[in-house]
């Protein structure tokens, strides 16, 4: 791998093509790295193909695709075993036994996506790991809130060499999801490019939690959101 400065988790989704266009925006094309991690979630297929098209408007020319098999054959979430359902229209819906974490989070994915992007970073120089953690306006994902960064920075630096400096940067960790929706759009990233829907991959349900959610954020924002939904969806989200 070559070169570069920051390294940004590139799922395909909105908030990690913000953090895309606060990376680049920063250093320039040519010294961000985009790293996506494939890990048998329901929509991957989709995902990936909503990376590699960021990827190429960008120009980046430096990219890790990635597989995590293994989140399949562990289980435990909605996204990534098909014998649990993804919520739909139950924005907030508790999970297992009324825990307040939803049946879609991943048990510690994000710790494996930043290891990932650690030893990325540590072996090409790289100073910057952009995430799209979003906590205050989301699903309420145990690994998404600041102190689970603050937590895996100091990871960081008790487990790399003396002279690594690597930071982790999480731009949208505090905003608004209609926040986020207006700081891409000032950054002229490309909304329309990305996906977030956690089970349709030709036409985004408009009823899981993160359709719920991004069409929420692009209402309050007063924009008309860029991607394709099922009719019913639309409908239902203008009402």
């Amino acid at each position: 791998m070559g070169k570069v400065d920051a390294i940004v988790l590139l799922s395909g989704g909105m908030d990690s093509c913000v953090c895309a266009a606060e990376a680049i925006h920063k250093y320039g094309r040519g010294c961000v790295g985009l790293l996506h991690a494939s890990y048998g979630q329901r929509t991957e297929t989709r995902e990936l193909r909503a990376f590699s098209e960021i990827a190429e408007y960008y120009g980046v020319q430096e990219k890790l695709p990635i597989r995590l098999d293994y989140f399949r054959a562990i289980g435990g979430s909605a996204l990534t075993d098909a014998k649990i359902a993804v919520p739909e229209n139950e924005l907030g819906a508790r999970g297992p036994g009324g825990n307040a974490i939803p049946v879609t989070y991943v048990p510690f994915r994000n710790a494996h996506f930043l290891s990932v992007a650690v030893s990325w970073a540590e072996a090409t120089g790289a100073g910057a790991i952009y995430i799209g953690a979003v906590a205050e306006d989301s699903s309420g994902y145990p690994d998404c809130r600041p102190e689970y960064y603050e937590a895996f920075q100091e990871l960081i630096g008790r487990g790399t060499r003396p002279e690594t400096k690597i930071e982790i940067v999480t731009p949208v960790i505090r905003l608004k999801k209609s926040a986020i929706v207006r700081r891409g759009v000032e950054l002229g990233a490309p909304l329309r490019l990305t996906w977030s829907c956690y089970q349709g991959e030709e036409l985004a349900c408009g009823t899981c939690d993160s359709c719920l959610l991004r069409l929420r954020a692009f209402a309050e924002a007063g924009i008309r959101d860029p991607i394709a939904y099922r009719p019913e969806a639309r409908a239902g989200a203008a009402k």
